[in-house]
C-alpha cells in the first residue's frame, strides 16, 4: 500500500537555518493548496554525503540528526526520514534517484532551493526536476534564497557553510541571525577535573556531537533534563590553565552554572546523579 500523497523536499538541512525554515514554510503551503494528505516529508541525509564520497572530507555537523529532525518538525514538516547515502543510493542517475524516491514516498510536488542538486555526481539540476516533474506528472517548486545582515553590515546567504564558519570564528550573535535562533549545545554531562568547584561553582563538562565555536568564553543558559534553568559561563578550549604538559589536548565544554545551588563535597547539582545526565546550552 503506498503512503498518502506528500510534498517532498530533499537535502541535508543541517542547523535548520531561515532558509530552511522558508523552504518548509512553502512547501507546507503547497500541500495545503494540493491537498496532500500526507504533508510535507523531509528526506535529510545523514550521515553527509560527502562522507561517503570523500572520507575525511565531510563539513562538521552542526548538530545531531535527532535535533535536526526535532527542529524541522517545529518548523512544519510532518515527518523526517534519514537518508542513508549508501554506495548504491549515490549512484543512481538522477531520473532514478526520483523513481526510488516516488516508490518509497508517493510525492506530488517537490519543493528545493534553486541551487538543488541530485544523482550521481550531482547531474540532476531544478531543471531536471522541472522535466522529470513533466513526464510523471509532480509540481516542482524553488524557494528562493534568504540573505540576512550580519552585525558587520554584511549580507550574507543563509546556508550551513557560513552558519559554520560563522561558530568556528567565535561570530556566535552572526550565527543566530543566520539560524534565527542560538547556536545550541547538546550533550552529556562526563567527569572532568572539577576545578569549578575550587571557584565556588557546579560544573558540567559536556560530552557533545554539536560544532564547538572557538576557543573562548561565552555567556549562556544551562537547561537541565529536569526543567531548571541556569546562568552559565561556557568555557571552550583546552583548559592550558590546568594542562601544564606538552603536547596536544583534546578540546573541551565546560560549563560553569553560576546561579546554581551546589555544596562541597556533593554532586553538581541537588536531585541529578555526578555524571551522565543530558544538558543543553
Amino acid at each position: 500500500m503506498r503512503p498518502p500523497p506528500c510534498v517532498i523536499t530533499v537535502g541535508n538541512f543541517d542547523g535548520v537555518h531561515i532558509g530552511h525554515a522558508a523552504l518548509i514554510a512553502r512547501a507546507r503551503e503547497l500541500a495545503h493548496t494540493l491537498n496532500a494528505p500526507g504533508g510535507v516529508v523531509v528526506l535529510a541525509f545523514n550521515p553527509h554525503p560527502r562522507s561517503v564520497l570523500h572520507p575525511g572530507q565531510a563539513p562538521a555537523s552542526l548538530m545531531s540528526f535527532a535535533r535536526r529532525a526535532e527542529l524541522l518538525c517545529r518548523v512544519g514538516a510532518g515527518a523526517v526520514h534519514p537518508l542513508d547515502p549508501t554506495d548504491q543510493l549515490l549512484a543512481l542517475s538522477p531520473a532514478d534517484f526520483i523513481e526510488w524516491v516516488n516508490e518509497r514516498y508517493n510525492p506530488i510536488a517537490f519543493v528545493e532551493g534553486p541551487d538543488f542538486h541530485f544523482g550521481c555526481n550531482r547531474e540532476g539540476s531544478m531543471e531536471t526536476l522541472r522535466a522529470l516533474g513533466r513526464e510523471r506528472g509532480f509540481a516542482v517548486e524553488a524557494v528562493p534564497v534568504l540573505a540576512t545582515a550580519l552585525s558587520d553590515h554584511t549580507i550574507v546567504t543563509a546556508s550551513s557553510t557560513i552558519t559554520r564558519w560563522l561558530i568556528e570564528h567565535g561570530r556566535v550573535r552572526d550565527a543566530w541571525n543566520v539560524l534565527g535562533r542560538p547556536h545550541r549545545l547538546a550533550g552529556t554531562v562526563v567527569r572532568g577535573e572539577r576545578r569549578g568547584r575550587d571557584l565556588g561553582f557546579p560544573t558540567a563538562n559536556l560530552d557533545t556531537p554539536d560544532l564547538l565555536p572557538v576557543d573562548g568564553v561565552y555567556a549562556t543558559l544551562a537547561h537541565t533534563p529536569d526543567g531548571r534553568r541556569y546562568t552559565a559561563a561556557l568555557s571552550v578550549g583546552t583548559k592550558p590553565q590546568f594542562h601544564h604538559q606538552p603536547g596536544p589536548h583534546a578540546r573541551t565544554a565546560e560549563a560553569f552554572l553560576l546561579d546554581a545551588p551546589t555544596e562541597p563535597g556533593k554532586a553538581n547539582l541537588p536531585g541529578l546523579p555526578e555524571y551522565g545526565w543530558d544538558i543543553a546550552l
